[in-house]
């Protein structure tokens, strides 16, 4: 069957956007060159990050949504909606490596009258500028002549009932720039067909630009309460009360929440190319980053308080996934946490019901079957990612010492971050 629409990348983000254009009866092809993943798609298997279900798959599948291998499939739509990983490089710049890539596959197929949209976290400037040069170098066809191209930045929230998959994208308000008046309508006239609202931003830069503050806002925001909580428990504040207070008021502030480190897909960008370094950014992310050390800390000041010495101390961490009620494990601080425990001669074991097996530096770290024994056996018991099938109450008073880094148990109950 004929597809409309392809989009390249079937990750966290490319794979609900199928979804949603499958969900609205547009035929969708997915393009994606890791073999193993699409033969697992094809077969009816959730990916590996949980962010859709076994059941969401085949019900894609039995809508006539097909996975593919085969770049060729990229010159039989009429549009290419690129999702293509951008992660962090060394520099801290984002690699475009795979979107490169990923043009260069649709350059050689391109057709006219194609709309080309990118969806990828990317530097402002990357739309109009290297990808569009790919496109038509690879093509032979003009941008804003010849193909539509604009860019809409991604904000599906993977796991989420309310803002995740095909829920998700049409309850969000989608933002799109095109290099044309004429490729932001094309680009418009698609997304229609997905999401209740379209804002039409003045070009691709500015809507590139809208990643870049959401992105950086949410950071910048976690790095404060993540200040905020060390500084509370110095003072014997329980920040836990603070924010709860401080989020009835009805203007001017936005509840974040401290925790072990920050995860996601959604990395911050400190510095663009040829830019000097976003400095409240950058700041931001060393407040982060310094968090899984002071979760170790905190864990090895408490079992000093109650007579134990991290060596040779038996810890559980609970939830080692990135966020809840999800399998994704991008960017967890469970890794770093665990590895520093390791350091200081603890050992360490998890509970998770979303992930089977875990390894830290290429061994395997064991997995608790039954989670009160775990906990009643364990020296210490870490909460790093509250989800919903962890009976918190309970567990409080299975647990001989509980660090709950999310405040989710109930006041008194636990040591909180």
């Amino acid at each position: 069957m004929p597809a409309d629409l392809a989009v390249i990348g079937l990750g966290h983000h490319g794979l609900p956007l199928a979804q949603a254009a499958t969900a609205a009866g547009v035929a969708t092809v997915g393009y994606d060159t890791d073999p193993r993943a699409v033969a697992e798609l094809a077969a009816g298997r959730p990916p590996v990050d949980g962010s859709l279900t076994a059941a969401e798959i085949r019900r894609m599948l039995a809508s006539g949504f097909r996975p593919a291998t085969d770049p060729a499939e990229l010159g039989r739509v009429r549009t290419v909606v690129v999702c293509a990983p951008t992660p962090p490089g060394p520099d801290g710049t984002l690699d475009l490596t795979a979107v490169t890539d990923a043009a260069r596959a649709l350059a050689a197929r391109l057709r006219p009258h194609t709309t080309v949209l990118l969806e990828s976290p990317v530097p402002p400037g990357t739309t109009e500028g290297p990808l569009r040069e790919l496109l038509e170098t690879g093509s032979g066809l003009r941008a804003g002549r010849d193909f539509h191209l604009a860019y809409s930045p991604g904000r599906l929230d993977p796991g989420s009932r309310v803002h995740g998959g095909a829920r998700g994208l049409a309850a969000a308000p989608k933002v799109i720039g095109g290099l044309t008046p004429a490729c932001t309508e094309s680009a418009a006239a698609f997304y229609g067909r997905l999401t209740d609202k379209v804002v039409r931003a003045r070009g691709p830069r500015e809507a590139e630009t809208v990643k870049l503050l959401e992105t950086n806002f949410r950071h910048v925001n976690i790095a404060l309460v993540n200040e905020m909580a060390v500084l509370c428990h110095e003072l014997g504040v329980d920040l836990w009360d603070v924010i709860r207070c401080a989020e009835t008021k009805p203007f001017g502030f936005q509840a974040f929440r401290p925790g072990p480190g920050v995860g996601g897909h959604g990395v911050p960008v400190e510095r663009l190319p040829g830019h000097g370094p976003l400095r409240l950014v950058e700041l931001a992310g060393q407040v982060n980053e310094r968090m899984p050390p002071y979760v170790v800390q905190r864990s090895a000041t408490l079992l000093n308080e109650h007579g134990k010495s991290a060596r040779g101390a038996r810890i559980l961490l609970l939830g080692i996934t990135y966020k809840p009620d999800l399998a994704d494990r991008q960017g967890s601080p469970a890794d770093e946490i665990a590895r520093r425990l390791m350091d200081l001669g603890a050992a360490v074991s998890y509970h998770d019901p979303y992930v089977t097996d875990w390894r830290v530096r290429d061994l395997p770290v064991p997995r608790a079957d039954s989670l009160y024994e775990a906990a009643a056996h364990a020296d210490l018991t870490i909460l790093l990612q509250h989800h919903r099938t962890y009976d918190l109450q309970g567990l409080s008073v299975k647990a001989q010492l509980l660090l709950d880094t999310r405040g989710a148990t109930p006041t008194g109950a636990a040591h909180r971050l």
